[in-house]
């Protein structure tokens, strides 16, 4: 059981007040509060308490794996040379036999790898390289070889003419994870990071298949490894199976892939299926044709309260109004903007460039929206989403979409919602209500000049303290 908390000389709704946290809810607000010999005592300082952020839309094992990773892209490697030397330095580095595994991968750097591009920077080391987009990897022969790929049936083995793997497998996760056996990520410096940045909850937006793929997950929040409430999409396969203890159950995951679009009658029966199941879907679409095809799926099929639209990377004005309409929320990764933005500007058509990762488009036609880091493939600190969305500044200073700017306070409020319903009624410090919040160490006014992680002093999820800052 969590000590009682009182968090004294506290900024909330604009008021200086006292809070008690208790049995994991707020149990009393007000200026007169006095501490009990059982509480513990955080002065605040006149900082703003607020609700703490729940990112909507990231991949926790992703993130965590990526951490223990080569970084093999922008802005950290920007040329063939430089990728060599980071897949020389990480082979150096690693035990014999140990599996080199690298992130964040951009053509830009040294062109469309494959198996013989890499076999010239690494040749002797197993090597597995991913695309920054997630969907792709790219192995050296001795990895292929080592996973015995030459003959494996799986449908995202690219292969040449002659039948021969290019070394570029897409959408095969779950084929890696199976064939190489390793030890999953240890999340618990994860969880760690994300408290500092205040976050208290997250969707895991992983399309898992089973339920064994989650046990990492409901192990680390069962041991506290991962302190935030942590909720699960999972793929359509996962409907109707019992979740590990401690994961919550979101949206039904169904990816719109813009290297093979599915049907648009399977797409309507996947959406129908989840809904006769009373659950909601996520749809993944980071293209105006994904767009244009899962809107058209939802018009068969119908929609349902919590059925949302990840990403939504490129929407076009008619698809804006159309999203209203179904009453469908869009869950958006400003972030993208920031860290992107420039290659946006060379690889996105002119005409599409204002339509990227929209929000104030979205806010002003009654769309839910909420706020996301998709993580790892941008940042996870929700604050330089935040600053994203209000700037939509690229890294070399150009304003990229200037017209869906957003306030600051609207862009904290994109991560305010609840799991189950990002862009809906935010949530409060109120008595009664979760003690799942996050202390700055400057009042509101100040916090939203800044919109920084830094001024993160406190978070407490479920009543316990789970950062302090020194």
């Amino acid at each position: 059981m969590n000590p009682p908390l009182l968090l004294r000389d506290v900024e909330v709704n604009g008021a200086a007040v006292h809070v008690r946290l208790r049995h994991g809810v707020v149990a009393a607000i007000g200026p007169g509060l006095r501490p009990s010999p059982t509480d513990t005592v955080i002065q605040g300082g006149g900082g703003a308490l607020l609700p703490g952020l729940h990112d909507h839309h990231l991949h926790l094992l992703a993130t965590a794996a990526a951490a223990e990773s080569v970084a093999a892209g922008p802005p950290e490697v920007e040329d063939r040379p430089g990728l060599a030397r980071v897949l020389r330095d990480a082979d150096g580095r690693l035990a014999p036999g140990a599996w080199l595994r690298a992130v964040g991968y951009h053509e830009t750097v040294a062109g469309d790898l494959d198996r013989h591009a890499l076999d010239a920077l690494t040749p002797l080391r197993a090597v597995r390289v991913q695309h920054r987009s997630g969907a792709r990897w790219t192995l050296n022969s001795a990895a292929l070889t080592r996973l015995g790929l030459a003959e494996h049936p799986h449908p995202g083995i690219e292969r040449d003419p002659a039948g021969v793997p290019t070394g570029r497998l897409h959408r095969a996760d779950e084929l890696l994870a199976e064939l190489i056996e390793a030890t999953g990520p240890d999340l618990a410096p994860l969880g760690a990071r994300l408290a500092t940045y205040g976050v208290i909850g997250v969707t895991d937006a992983t399309p898992y298949r089973n339920a064994p793929e989650l046990a990492a997950l409901g192990e680390a929040v069962h041991t506290g490894a991962l302190p935030q409430r942590v909720t699960v999409t999972g793929g359509i396969d996962l409907l109707g199976v019992d979740l590990p203890k401690g994961l919550g159950r979101g949206p039904v995951k169904v990816i719109v892939d813009d290297g093979a679009y599915p049907a648009l009658l399977t797409l309507a029966a996947d959406i129908a299926l989840a809904h006769a199941a009373g659950r909601p879907v996520a749809i993944h679409c980071v293209s105006r044709t994904a767009a244009v095809l899962a809107l058209a799926a939802w018009d068969q099929a119908g929609s349902h309260r919590g059925d949302r639209m990840e990403h939504g990377s490129v929407l076009a004005p008619e698809q804006v109004t159309h999203l209203a309409r179904r009453g469908i929320t869009v869950v958006t990764q400003p972030g993208f903007i920031a860290e992107r933005g420039d290659d946006y500007q060379r690889e996105v058509d002119a005409d599409d460039q204002d339509h990227l990762y929209r929000c104030a488009s979205l806010l002003t036609a009654g769309v839910a929206v909420g706020g996301s880091t998709d993580a790892p493939y941008t940042h996870a600190d929700p604050w330089r989403a935040m600053r994203a969305a209000v700037d939509r500044r690229t890294r070399r200073g150009v304003t990229l979409g200037p017209a869906e700017r957003i306030s600051p306070r609207l862009a904290l409020g994109l991560f305010l919602g609840q799991a189950d319903h990002p862009g809906g009624a935010e949530r409060a410090v109120a008595v009664g209500q979760p003690a799942d919040l996050c202390l700055l160490r400057v009042p509101l006014a100040t916090a939203l000049d800044q919109l920084t992680a830094e001024n993160v002093a406190a978070t407490v999820c479920a009543g316990r303290v789970v950062y302090a800052a020194p």
